[in-house]
């Protein structure tokens, strides 16, 4: 968070600035897990590997359903058919269909992603991939961390004033917001 701040005296000509940054974070622990688990399927023939595809597909949803995972925590993230090819002495030779149909999975009790993609896996999912914990509402920390910064400038730039014996204006000039999210 840069937070600029003049000396007292005209806003059009200012005779100084003290530029500060300041630095917020807050550490949350994450309340939810996200997975996306899929089906892909191969066939010669695009009717028989779509039809693989939805029978696998739905069992492996009834199969979240049962572990009381709501409709709502699932979402198609891809729905995908291409075909398949292989080169064969420089040659393009078809291979058939693949249908690719993933899903993306919120699940509440963390506890609990290990059963969800056994249960998964054994009910037909065949792509497990991309497992992140989160905060399932990341704004309520996103603004306790920016409150802080800006609590952590303005005092830097008391500071700095009281140390150079001059008197900051309490509202700044210019307020710039620089987000960056560290790696864990």
């Amino acid at each position: 968070m840069d937070f600029e701040n003049f000396y007292p005296g005209s806003f059009d000509q200012p005779k100084g600035v003290i530029k500060v940054i300041g630095a917020g974070s807050i550490r949350v622990e994450p309340d939810i897990a996200l997975i996306n688990l899929g089906v892909i399927t191969e066939d010669m023939s695009l009717e028989k590997a779509q039809a693989e595809n939805a029978a696998r597909s739905i069992s492996m949803l009834g199969s979240l359903y049962r572990l009381t995972i709501p409709k709502k925590d699932i979402q198609t993230l891809i729905y995908d058919i291409q075909p398949q090819y292989d080169f064969v002495e420089g040659r393009q030779v078809f291979r058939g269909y693949r249908v690719t149909n993933i899903l993306t999975v919120t699940i509440r009790d963390k506890n609990s992603v290990g059963r969800v993609i056994d249960t998964a896996t054994a009910n037909g999912a065949n792509r497990v991939e991309n497992i992140r914990f989160e905060a399932e509402n990341p704004s309520v920390y996103y603004k306790k961390a920016l409150d802080t910064a800006v609590k952590d400038a303005a005092a830097k730039a008391r500071e700095i004033g009281y140390s150079l014996g001059v008197q900051i204006n309490p509202v700044p000039f210019r307020v710039s917001e620089i987000t960056y999210s560290p790696v864990v």
